[in-house]
């Protein structure tokens, strides 16, 4: 695993509503990238794809393994690592409190069981 996040950064990453993800190509440019939900726990952040597997920004991501993340006004170079170790009842109550003012249908597309095979680990990179 990487070096850990600044707590400034991670603070700020945690307290932003969206994040901005690219994953890195092999010729060092970015994919475009996509606004998606994270949370930030245990000092990682952590994202899940609402959309399955076969999400592109997270086929990407989980592939190429480095990228750039933005939210809070932190833009980092990062890690993407699979979250299946992590503790995913916590990041599951993490998402629900943090995005608790969404309608259930819309949450249930990060949280539950489908959710947990999705979660990659955001570290600096």
């Amino acid at each position: 695993m990487s070096a850990p996040w600044d707590p400034d950064h991670l603070a700020a990453i945690a307290a932003a509503d969206e994040l901005r993800i690219a994953s890195r190509r092999s010729d060092g440019t970015l994919s475009p990238p996509v606004t998606i939900w994270s949370v930030a726990l245990h000092g990682v952040v952590v994202v899940r794809s609402a959309y399955g597997a076969d999400n592109g920004w997270y086929r990407r991501a989980l592939r190429r393994g480095r990228g750039r993340i933005s939210a809070g006004g932190v833009d980092h170079d990062a890690v993407f690592q699979p979250g299946d170790h992590f503790d995913q009842e916590l990041v599951d109550a993490e998402y629900r409190r943090k995005y608790a003012r969404f309608p259930d249908a819309v949450l249930r597309t990060v949280v539950g069981e489908r959710a947990h095979e999705l979660s990659l680990i955001v570290t600096p990179g």
